[in-house]
């Protein structure tokens, strides 16, 4: 009776990673390619610096997502804005950044003026090495209070966005000043 043959073991198989989620990347996964970006030298080294404007380059994003490198000259800022329904991330790379935001979600129509309640402002300060992710309809504005010191960050959004709403404030009162739209800042 002679030996039974052994059929060679099957080739490995090349398992894909896994995807981002159907609905895109998660806020975790943009602050991730943010954090991993911010820490990129030579990428950061690559944005070029305007000592008295805000400087940018798009990047590519995580799974379709929207993602740029931004330079923040000495006292400046975004002013109150919101990304309306991109969630997103952002992380410093160089210097020191100071966010302030509401905690809270407000209407995202509906609406050109409203009182906010006392208890909503919310103050991070985002060193090198720092960064934060937030949901859609999160309203902020992004400082660089140094007097002298440039900073550098990531920013990441998902869906790509479809529009930025700009706001003022004046103490408890927010008012919706205009809509961007991509065609505005790209």
């Amino acid at each position: 009776m002679s030996a039974p043959t052994l059929a060679p073991a099957p080739a490995p198989v090349a398992v894909p990673a896994p995807a981002a989620p159907a609905g895109g990347p998660t806020a975790r996964e943009l602050l991730d390619f943010a954090l991993h970006t911010a820490a990129d030298a030579d990428a950061v080294a690559a944005l070029p610096l305007d000592p008295q404007g805000r400087t940018w380059i798009r990047l590519d994003g995580p799974a379709g997502s929207e993602a740029w490198l931004i330079g923040w000259p000495p006292g400046t800022g975004t002013g109150w804005h919101d990304h309306a329904e991109s969630r997103g991330a952002f992380a410093t790379a160089r210097g020191r950044l100071t966010e302030n935001s509401l905690a809270v979600r407000l209407p995202s129509e509906g609406w050109k003026s409203l009182e906010l309640a006392p208890d909503v402002d919310r103050l991070r300060h985002l060193d090198a090495g720092t960064g934060r992710a937030f949901a859609e309809h999160h309203v902020h504005e992004v400082l660089n209070e140094s007097p002298a010191e440039h900073a550098i960050s990531v920013h990441a959004y998902y869906p790509p966005l479809p529009l930025i709403r700009r706001y003022s404030r004046s103490g408890p009162v927010l008012t919706l000043e205009h809509v961007e739209r991509p065609a505005d800042w790209q």
